[in-house]
Formats: C-alpha cells, structure tokens, sequence
C-alpha cells in the first residue's frame, strides 16, 4: 500500500483485522495507545511524578550492581538564583553521558552536587537583612538561603528528565564535607604547600577581598596614560654608564610610561631591559637645557610625543644604568616622598612602546613586586597605602582618603607642578574587572594565604606545577583543544591565593602567634580536631570555639585566624569530599569524566586538578569535556539586558523537556549552542518525524506476541533481514559517537533512519504486507518480528536524549515485560544475520534503482496519467548485474517499487537500460489497491484480487523477499 493510502484504524487494543469496518474485506489496520500529538508539557510531569513514586533511580542502582563502574563527577551550580538555560545544557549532556554509559553496561551513579559558601550568597544576606548582621547570624541565614536555593534548583532539573541522586545530593557546606575540606588542608600544610606572605593578588573593591584567577574578566575601560620623568640624582653614575666625563647639564629625567597614575605614590623602583640600548638625549624645555633618559628605538617616537626637539648625545645598554637611584617625581611637592628609586634589571621589559623604562610599585604589580623582592626590598619595606575599599590610607601624603580612580586628576596636577608630566592622553584598554560585581579590580598586596606553584613538598617528587603538568599529559579532552588550554594556563599562572576575607566559607582554622605571626606547631593536629566539631555542627564551631577549650594556658598567646577558604578550594576538592568522602559507596576516584562550560578551564577543572595534584598527585579526572554557551538565533551572547534570554522552565511547560534535550543533543555543543524561537519549531518537527515513526512501529508490533510469534531471522523474509542487518550498522555507528560523547551525528542519523530508511523505504514497502497479508501468516509475523527487533534497538537508543518519549513508548511496546522502566535496560543485542555484508551491498544497489523509478513515477503522476504508484504498471530494461539483481526478485520486485506490476527485460548495454511506466489497464482491488488482471475473478468476492481471496481465505499467497 502506498505512503498516501489510508484505511480506518482500530481502537486501542484491538486485534488486527477484529474491528467493524465500512469494508466486508478489513486490512489489518492495527492501533496502539501511543498518541500522535506528544503533548509533552501534560505529559512530562506525570513520569517525573511515577519516577519518583517508583524510586526509579534507585531501581537502575540496583539493576546495575556489580558492573564495572562509569563515574561522572558533578561539578556543582552555584545555589543562587533560578536555574537558566546554561544549567539545563550542562545537566542533560551530564545526564545524556551517564544514561548512555548505563545502557552501555556499566554501573553509572549520577550524584548532583551543590556549590554553597562564598561571596554572592553573603551578598544576597546583605541585600535582604543589612549589612551589620554579626557573622553568627550571617552564617545561619547563609545555610537557610542556601539550601533553599538548592531545592528550587533540584526541582527544576528533576523536570527536565534528569535521574539521579536526588534524595541525597552533595553540598559543600554539608557538615562532613566541610570538616574533610580542612582536613584536606591540613594535609597541604602538613605536605609543605602552603605559606603565608605579602604578595599582590587581585582585588575587588566592592567584594573586599581577594579573588580568584576564574573570577577576573576582561572589559574595557578608559584611563589616562601619562608619561612621567623621574629627576636625576646621581648625575655622576649617570655620565659614567653613557661615557661621559660629565653630563652637559645637571636636570634631566629618565622617563617612565604607565596607564596607572594611581600608582605613582607608591613607587619604589624601575626597571630596563639589560640588553635593550638607552639613549641620553639632549632637549630643551621651556627654553631651558633638559636631559631624557628613553630607550633608544622609542626616542623618535617619544619627542614627537612631548612636542620636544633634540639630539642622542649617548647611548649604553640597559645593565650599564642598574642600581643607579633617581628622585621620586613627586619629591618637589611633599616631603613625604622626598626618597630615591633605584634602577634593577628586568628581562620583562620591552621596547615596543612607552618609554623602556617601566616604574615598579611592587605592592600593586606582579612583576613589579617579584622585581623588588629580588632586589632585597623587605615585605615590611613595602609601600602599600590603598586600603580594602579603594581608599588611598590617610596617612598618604596629598592623596589620603581619596579612591584611587579620583585620585588620577590631582596626581597629574601635582606631577604638572613639579614639572615631572611629560604627557597625559586618555585612551581605551582591555582591563580587569570583577566578574560578580562588573568594576575594576587591582592587584593589590596583602598578607594571604598560598599554595606554592613551584614549592617542593617535603616529602620530596616534583613542585605543584610540574606534577599538574604531567596530570595534564595522562588526561583525555574533548574537544582535544581544552589541553593546551589547561596547560597554558597551569605553566603560566602565579601561586594560588588560598585565602579570603568572608564570613560565609571554610574557615582557615589556624591559631596564630601574636608575637612572631608563626602557626602553632600543633596545626595539623588541631585541625583534626576542630574537622571533628565541623563535622557534628557545622563551620559555626569554628566560630564558637574558645582557644582555651583547645590551647588551654597557651591560649593567650594565639589568635584565631579570619580568613576563610577561597571557595574554588571548596569545589577544588570534591573529589576528596565527595569522591572519597561523603559519596565514597557510590562514587570512586579518579572520576572518568569532568564535565562543564568551557570557562571551567580556569575554573574548576583548574582548582580540581591543583587540589588533587597536591593530595594525590595526579588529576582528579581521566577525561575533561567542556561544552560552549548558549546565544541568540543571531549569534548574540543571551542576557536580560537585550531579551533575548529563553528560561528552559518555560520552554518545558510550553513545549516539553524532550524538545529541549533534542535541541542539546542536535547541537554541536563543543561550540557556541544557538537557541531561538524558530530554531525550537524546526526541532520540534523533527521531534513529530521521530514521534510519528514510533507510532507506526508500535502500532504495528501492538498485535504481537514475541514469546509466541516471533520469527527465527534465518526465516524471515530477506528484507526484513536486511532492516536487521541495517540497523546493527546504524547501532554500531551510533554507539561509537556515544562512547566519544557525541551527540549531535546521533540524531542526525536516528533522523534519517526515520525518515528515509524506514518511511521512505522499509516500513513504506512493508504496509502491504502488514495490511493485506493474513493476520498470523509467516509473511506478517516475519515484518513483526523485524519491526520488534528494530524497536527494541530504536527506543534504548534515544532513551538517553528523548527520555520521556521512550520511557512512554517503552511501556506500551514492552507491556507486561516492560518492568517498571527503559533505563534499566542495556543497548539490544540483535539477532546475528548471517548474510549481513551481502545484504547491504545488495539493497544498496535496489535502492538505487527504486530511487530512478520513483523519480519516473513521480513524473507520470505529475502529468496526470496515474494517481499513486499502484496505478502503475513499470517495465525496466537492465543490464548485467543489475538485470541479474533485479530478476531475481521474481514477482516480489512490485512490492519493493510499490506498484501492481514490474517485469524487468535484459539489455545488451548500460546505454540501453531503461525505466517505461504504464498506466495499468485493471480493475482495482477494493481491499489492497492493487491494479490486477485477477480482481473479480472468485465470483463470491467480486471487489477482490486473487491474492488478497487467497490472503483472506485461503492459505496465503507466498512472499519471499518483500
């Protein structure tokens, strides 16, 4: 029967050709209560509702017990604010993984975790009660809050098909979770890691404290750029390193570039390159002699500048000018800076801008600060007047009380005055911001905490740095280009400030001398201790805790340290806490695989891989797959700001969840993931396609009993082995994607499968078979039995993508065998096809010819001649093989082209094959419309042909290949 033939169809659960048609000769029109429409918003709800009732994931744990284990570890939300469409992404590709490593035969635990300390949910306290709450009561609301936020989150993903641990999911702030994150500390302390000292980091103004290399952001931002002269001081070392008996005369400035002013203040030193040459240049200024010191290939570029004239007079290499001291531009306008900054040599320094010479404020800059420590300056040496809040120190000369940014414009008015301010532009630049608050940061110094990049534990083996190195080399990435990504970031980075000025996080439990600021030699001990009362009540303990309780008569001479952990230290360590602590029965270590957004680099892919570096020495992972983010139909990053956001709550209670995991699945989420309103219509068809090829499967088997009536494959039909045959190879294909966490080529292909090798071939030459052939004849149980082996195949493969679609069709195509859910299954094992290879090479080859002829019957139905392809009759001349494949067919070659009648004649050459269609000069067959010399031929069935009287009442016409 033909794709656009329809027949009335039975009720639900009606035998095959048992219902009351208007016809005396009924087909075997089949139903199923698998509906057409999805209605997947209604629907959804209910099997979220039965999987829990059920305690499904539960009953999956225990059907895979035993297994050899499959471990995603969660990286954990952060529990604050609603869930957006980049936290559904990420936690359905997790849940895509975890089911198809599940139905792939291993035991796959999915345990959600939560991120809870740290500064957003103080700032949300803040927001909501004030700012001047004692900790204790910041810390008990922080806990409220957040496990408030934690459930509103667990719901919405729990209703977009995610399974998993959800009655016990971990959370760092969980009691034991935070007394084994200080153990683990306790670990790096006792390991020779970690170290207390002056050092800039990065600086937030309004967070108050340190930052995380993962929480800086780049933006742009508008500065003056100033060139500023530092006056001469030494002349006499000056003219001896250019060659000089004297210097022509005694004013002149080695010239500094920065877009900083606010730093000038606390300038304490500059560098020069030791190889770059330098130029003593001669000007005049204000019809006054005047000296500059410039690196040589700027000089040029420098006066032009200034607006200044003048001549070399000198050269020499930047080593000639080290530790030669010049007066403080500032000296002139307060006292308070009448000091002298010596010249060091750096190799930092370039010659490809600016002056050549770069000014040090080593309480402000990485180089500068690692520059004046080589150089012997002392952390209590160490000019550092801004404050936590961007206030210049009062004690600061001209400047105190004033925020570094309003400062800029009176520090180049006191540099003008002294005549110092060569050149002031402003310009734009890339700048860091803090990525909470969206303001300039600064590296600031300040006493912290740290985890020595390049310290050598004192158990010997190589530093941090080296050992994270080498995890990198042993991990798998996916895409492959996050490793060099990794490793840039790892070989480059500075040490890591563990520490922070919060109330709400893992306290640095630390007593500190008053005295000497050393810690108690009992430190590893004492940490144990105070884990224990972590672990029974909470980081609140550390609060309460009395030293004297632990110290006794020492007591007095400690402090309790205030700062806390840094909170990626928090997530940094979950594979210590949750790996091997709080989930150790469900979980193991090293996880197989981290999953998240592709920040995480510097993330927590990057905190995870450094913790366990320093606990196990090795990654914490074996593979690392990142996914990209989510923007517009235009390419446009999502924000609120420009409404172009799509919440997947709403997307879930208009269209469904399954639509949403088939757009995640379809797109290729290792770069940016398109969303839009179109784009969701166009998955949605494609979701109907998948929807509509399932009814007809279920439709069809709905009247099948395998236990009774299935089909040996050795006796099926030879193209019912051939759907077989074909589907072991579309399986392989697909489970080879799933295993290297690909998706999209998955759907691409079940969309395919679908469309063009079960509608537009295999299922659209079987209609006749199923519907006119006996109900319990060879020939209808052989198209079933293929139909159930396919299904089977079918619904566990997309199970893992469209969950709630097969858990539906699972229940009514498995019936009494289908146990409480699909996800307890493994991948189907088809049956073996024994010809398998010469199947495939042979329908290859007639699907090429039934393509030529349906173009050709498609033409005569356009002109008119016949209605569909049964009024056809079709004559086709081919040569050699071709006339051999086709011939041996027999009278089955109709059924495969789909028309009443195919001869196939042999012809000399290639250039002599030919396809000639004819309308059919029969009667039509009522029952199966087929255009037949025999129709009306058994005078008590008139409307008949002879096969559908033998089908109906006899034994059954024979069917061999289709």
């Amino acid at each position: 029967m033909s794709d656009n033939q329809s027949k009335t169809e039975n009720k639900p659960g009606k035998p095959a050709g048992q219902n009351k048609q208007s016809s005396k000769y009924p087909v075997n029109m089949t139903d199923t209560p698998f509906p057409m429409r999805g209605d997947l918003a209604k629907r959804e709800p209910q099997w979220v509702k039965q999987w829990q009732d059920k305690k499904i994931y539960e009953k999956i744990r225990q059907a895979s017990k035993g297994r050899p284990k499959f471990i995603l570890h969660d990286g954990p939300p952060y529990a604050n604010g609603d869930i957006h469409l980049g936290h559904a992404v990420n936690k359905i590709l997790k849940d895509m993984i975890v089911k198809t490593r599940q139905f792939g035969g291993f035991d796959a635990p999915y345990v959600p975790g939560w991120d809870c300390h740290g500064m957003p949910i103080e700032i949300q306290i803040e927001k909501l009660f004030g700012k001047s709450l004692p900790t204790a009561e910041v810390m008990e609301k922080a806990r409220t809050y957040a496990n408030e936020q934690v459930e509103r989150q667990k719901k919405d993903f729990i209703r977009l098909g995610v399974l998993g641990e959800w009655d016990n999911p971990y959370k760092t702030m969980n009691f034991g979770n935070e007394a084994d994150e200080l153990r683990a500390l306790g670990t790096l302390m006792e390991k020779g890691y970690v170290y207390r000292g002056l050092k800039p980091v990065n600086w937030c103004f309004d967070c108050g404290s340190a930052l995380a290399e993962a929480e800086v952001e780049y933006q742009d931002k508008r500065d003056p750029a100033i060139d500023v002269g530092f006056p001469f001081a030494q002349h006499d070392k000056i003219a001896k390193a250019f060659g000089l008996a004297s210097l022509p005369t005694n004013d002149g400035y080695i010239v500094i570039w920065t877009t900083t002013p606010w730093t000038i203040p606390s300038n304490q030193a500059m560098n020069v390159h030791p190889e770059l040459k330098y130029a003593l240049v001669e000007t005049t200024r204000d019809g006054k002699p005047l000296l500059l010191i410039l690196a040589a290939d700027l000089v040029e570029d420098a006066l032009k500048r200034y607006e200044l004239e003048g001549k070399v007079i000198a050269t020499c290499d930047g080593a000639a000018l080290g530790g030669i001291a010049f007066h403080h531009p500032l000296a002139k306008a307060d006292a308070g800076y009448d000091r002298l900054s010596p010249i060091y040599l750096a190799d930092y320094v370039a010659a490809d801008s600016g002056t050549g010479v770069v000014h040090s404020a080593p309480a402000y800059g990485v180089d500068d600060f690692i520059s004046c420590k080589t150089n012997g300056i002392k952390d209590d040496e160490i000019i550092a007047p801004v404050m936590a809040d961007g206030k210049y120190a009062s004690w600061l000369p001209l400047f105190g009380g004033m925020t570094i940014w309003e400062a800029s414009k009176p520090i180049c008015d006191a540099l003008t005055a002294t005549g110092s301010l060569f050149k002031l532009h402003m310009f734009s630049h890339s700048y860091m911001h803090c990525w909470r608050h969206k303001t300039p940061i600064i590296y600031r110094a300040t006493s912290q905490w740290f985890a020595g990049m390049d310290v050598t534990p004192k158990d010997g083996g190589d530093s941090l740095r080296k050992t994270a190195l080498a995890a990198i080399e042993q991990t798998e990435f996916f895409p492959s280009w996050g490793k060099a990504r990794l490793h840039g970031m790892i070989a480059n980075r500075p040490d890591w400030t563990l520490s922070r000025q919060r109330q709400w996080g893992v306290p640095m439990a630390f007593f500190i001398n008053k005295e000497t600021g050393e810690l108690h030699p009992r430190t590893p001990e004492l940490l144990e201790q105070i884990a224990q009362r972590v672990e029974k009540e909470g980081i609140e303990a550390w609060l309460k805790l009395d030293p004297k309780e632990l110290l006794g008569d020492e007591a007095d001479q400690y402090l309790k340290n205030k700062d806390t952990l840094d909170v990626w230290f928090d997530s940094g360590c979950t594979h210590q806490t949750v790996l091997r602590g709080s989930h150790k029965e469900e979980l193991a270590f090293p996880a197989d695989l981290y999953l998240e957004g592709s920040d995480q680099h510097r993330g927590w892919f990057h905190s995870s891989l450094l913790t366990s570096s320093m606990l196990n020495g090795r990654a914490p992972y074996k593979a690392l797959l990142t996914h990209g983010f989510t923007v517009d139909g235009e390419g446009k990053k999502m924000s609120k700001s420009l409404g172009n956001t799509l919440a997947p709550q709403k997307i879930s209670d208009t269209l469904g969840a399954d639509i949403l995991r088939l757009w995640i699945a379809s797109t290729d989420y290792s770069g940016e993931l398109s969303i839009s309103d179109e784009i969701l219509k166009r998955v949605t068809e494609s979701y109907r396609r998948i929807r509509n090829t399932l009814r007809f499967l279920l439709s069809n088997t709905s009247d099948f009993d395998a236990k009774k009536d299935l089909v040996d494959v050795a006796d099926m039909l030879e193209i019912d082995r051939y759907a077989i045959a074909q589907m072991h190879t579309l399986q392989a294909d697909i489970l080879a994607h799933y295993d290297r966490y690909e998706f999209h080529p998955v759907v691409s292909k079940l969309q395919g499968y679908c469309t063009e090798d079960l509608g537009g071939f295999y299922l659209d030459i079987l209609k006749d078979r199923l519907y006119t052939c006996g109900v319990t004849s060879h020939a209808r149980r052989s198209a079933q039995s293929a139909i159930w082996h396919l299904t089977h195949s079918l619904l566990r493969l997309m199970a893992p993508m469209l969950s709630f679609t097969a858990e539906e069709a699972w229940a009514v195509f498995a019936g009494d065998d289908a146990g409480d859910t699909i996800f307890t299954q493994t991948f189907y094992t088809l049956p073996v096809v024994a010809d398998q290879d010469a199947l495939l090479t042979k329908y290859t080859a007639l699907r090429e010819v039934r393509n030529d002829v349906t173009k050709q019957l498609e033409e005569v139905r356009v002109s008119g001649a016949i209605g569909s392809s049964l009024q056809a009759e079709v004559d086709i001349k081919a040569a050699g093989d071709k006339f051999d494949l086709l011939a041996s067919l027999d009278d089955d070659l109709k059924f495969m082209l789909i028309t009443s009648a195919a001869r196939v004649a042999k012809a000399a050459s290639a250039e002599e094959e030919a396809v000639t269609v004819t309308p059919s000069t029969h009667e039509k067959c009522e029952r199966c419309w087929h255009y037949r010399a025999d129709v009306g031929s058994h005078a008590e069935h008139t409307d008949l042909c002879g096969r559908c009287v033998d089908n109906l009442f006899g034994k059954g016409e024979a069917r061999r290949f289709a």
